[in-house]
Order: C-alpha cells, then structure tokens, then sequence
C-alpha cells in the first residue's frame, strides 16, 4: 500500500468541550470520509471547546471538515454557550495548515471552496483569515472576534464592509459565524497556576503576548479554569522559530514566580510539528495530557507501521 505524499493538516475548533456525544458526533463525522484521519481531540469543559487535529488528502480532508461542520450546526447552540474562550460560532475557526507535498496556495484553495460550501449549504455566514483572507483588516482573528458574536453581528448589520466572505449577512440563529483560514503551523500551548485569580493570569499575558511589548510571535490571553480552581495562560506560538517553547514557558513561569505563584502544568492544545518540539522535554514543560500522536510526524509514522499507511 502506497504512503500518501500529499498531506495537508486541519485543526477546526468547535464550541463543545461539556458534551462527550457531541464531540463523539463530530469525529465520527470527520473518519467516516475515507483517506482521512483524527489524531488527536482536546476537550476542555472550562474553555468549553473541542480542538480536533485532523490530517489526510486536502479534498477528503476538506469534506470530512464540512461535515463536522454540518453535525455542529445542527448539535451546538450558541446562544446557550458559555465557555472562557473567545468564540463566534458553533464551530469556531477552521484552518487549514500546509504539510507534506502541500503548499500554503492549495490551503487558500481548500479554504475558500469550505468556506463557500458552508456559506452556500449550511446557511452559515463565513469570514476568512489569515493567509486565506479577502480583506486585510480581517486577517488576524481577534479583529474579526472583537467584541465576540454580538459584536461582530453589529459590523455586519452597520459597516458595509464588513459582509462575510460567504453566506447571509446575518448570524445563523444558533450556529453564529464560522472563520475559514489558512496559515502556518503555531503551537497551541496552556500554562496552568496555582492559583484562581483570573487577574494575575491576564497581567502575565499582557507581559508576555508581543501585541502588549512582549515575546515576538505570541499571542496569549488568561483565563479562569473554575472546574479546576486554577487560572491559565493560554498562548499561541505563531512563530516558534523566533520565540520556542521553552523560552514561552519561561517567560511565564519567571513572571509567575514574580507574583508569588508556581506552575501548576502545561498542556500541548492539537497537534504540533516536531522541530517544535526541540531543546523541551515533558518533563521541563510539565505537560500532562500530552499523547504522542500530537506530533503530526509521529502520528503518521505510528499509522504507517500499524496500518501499512494511508491508502492514495
């Protein structure tokens, strides 16, 4: 059986992190399209959210997408959505991540033609982002999420320029809006303290995030984990080359320290690449949760020995 030599990556968000059925309904909908394959689910009651890493050819990839799309406009109601995460809809962000024998054009491809089939059969209004965006003042996610989904639904409803790549030009009722993309590889990475003060976790964000002064090519906000009586960290490395792992983990925990406080753990969020991964160890990281199959190349290689590979 031949290894497949085209794989592109997708790591949609969903806004279900409570409801195991659902999330089950969501994965059963991405493998049930063949030549495609779900590495890994993050599940998080307190972000409310379901992070599923997704690898496989680009068009069967694209489809099993749609049609977790579909099960979540039909499973998750927005309007009864509460979760510490930023979110607009149901399912939140799609992006679509270049691979082996992918390039970031065939991404912008993949993206589009979602986008419009979810625009055009499910009724959903879709922005597209990063590399895949029409408009560069809808580029970066947090412009088009400011102010979340009522925030968003009056740009739309007020500024002409701020109509949706696909769709109606009004949120769907209980689906909100969906953001397609197409972007680089970033590492989705948690940092837990011992504590539940919120606030100390948002004045470490604002220190490290490079928006506020801080870390070239991260992202952060915190957040409360009130299952857990911990707050968080939670950072996007959108260029791990220029900031690593391990020096993002340090510059929380250094400021951490400075208040008085200890790591709890850090979490990988979806998949990662392995040269991210260089230099860190688990056990430096204090990773819990962590399986091997996030590494996007580990989790194909596993596949290739224990299933003869991915069938072309």
């Amino acid at each position: 059986m031949p290894m497949l030599d085209c794989v592109v990556q997708c790591v949609p968000n969903f806004s279900e992190g409570r409801k195991a059925e659902t999330v089950a309904a969501l994965v059963a909908a991405m493998r049930s399209v063949k030549g495609v394959l779900v590495l890994h689910q993050h599940v998080d009651p307190d972000h409310h959210r379901a992070v599923l890493g997704v690898v496989g050819r680009p068009e069967p990839v694209a489809d099993a997408v749609f049609q977790a799309v579909r099960v979540a406009a039909s499973l998750i109601d927005l309007r009864r959505h509460e979760g510490v995460h930023p979110r607009v809809g149901a399912t939140d962000v799609v992006p679509f991540i270049p691979s082996r024998g992918v390039s970031m054009e065939e991404c912008v491809r993949l993206a589009r033609s979602v986008g419009q089939r979810i625009g055009q059969e499910l009724q959903i209004p879709v922005f597209l982002y990063e590399r895949a965006s029409t408009d560069p003042t809808r580029k970066n996610l947090e412009a088009i999420r400011r102010g979340g989904l009522q925030g968003l639904a009056r740009r739309m409803e007020t500024k002409p320029t701020w109509g949706p790549d696909f769709g109606p030009g009004v949120p769907h009722e209980t689906a909100g809006v969906t953001l397609v993309g197409a972007r680089h590889p970033l590492v989705a990475f948690n940092v837990n303290l011992r504590t539940n003060d919120v606030a100390v976790a948002k004045a470490i964000a604002r220190k490290v995030r490079f928006s506020t002064g801080g870390l070239p090519g991260v992202k952060a906000i915190g957040v409360e984990l009130r299952s857990r009586g911990l707050a968080q960290v939670s950072l996007n490395l959108t260029d791990y080359e220029a900031t690593p792992l391990q020096v993002a983990f340090d510059a929380v925990e250094r400021e951490a320290k400075e208040q008085g406080l200890e790591i709890d753990s850090g979490e990988i969020v979806g998949l990662i690449l392995r040269p991210a991964l260089q230099g860190v160890s688990q056990h430096f990281l204090q990773l819990t949760r962590f399986e091997p199959t996030q590494v996007v190349e580990t989790g194909l290689e596993e596949l290739t020995v224990n299933s003869g590979g991915l069938e072309v």
